[in-house]
């Protein structure tokens, strides 16, 4: 097992103790989360290969697609409305 693939696990466990944070605690750990991802499924892609970073990019997504929809409707001028 490498590097990457442990890190991996430990970002899973984080994040899943996250999501079981308050939602008004979970924004400063998500965000860390969210910055933390693209490099950790970069290194499961260079150390894997495609299939198994692609799986990692899927899985990441799923995680976090509240987040990004409220991002990307932020990057298209919108104002979405956060949770309480």
């Amino acid at each position: 097992m490498t590097l990457s693939l442990i890190l991996a696990c430990f970002w899973v466990v984080a994040a899943t103790v996250v999501a079981m944070l308050p939602m008004r605690r979970q924004y400063v750990p998500g965000v860390a989360l969210l910055l933390a991802a693209p490099v950790l499924i970069g290194a499961i892609w260079w150390d894997y290969g495609m299939w198994v970073g692609l799986a990692a990019l899927f899985a990441f997504v799923s995680m976090f697609r509240n987040p990004l929809r409220y991002l990307w409707k932020r990057a298209r001028g919108e104002k979405p409305e956060l949770p309480e």
